[in-house]
């Protein structure tokens, strides 16, 4: 699960906090620690939500491209 590194990555390169990604999410902190651990799967809502806030493409968080947009 690549995606699992990339979330991290681009929230940690932000200076954010999981509770400011997951209060954006409008879910738990508790939850996004999960997605970011990989112990649950991340829904495709947030995935497109964490596009758009991070102004990257899908394939990007993905891993299926090493260019952001």
């Amino acid at each position: 699960m690549q995606y699992v590194k990339r979330i991290r990555d681009l929230r940690e390169d932000n200076d954010k906090t999981q509770q400011e990604i997951a209060d954006y999410l409008g879910t738990s902190q508790t939850m996004y620690a999960r997605y970011e651990r990989g112990a649950n799967e991340m829904p495709l809502r947030h995935l497109f939500k964490l596009c758009q806030y991070y102004r990257v493409s899908a394939d990007y968080i993905l891993g299926l491209t090493d260019k952001k947009r």
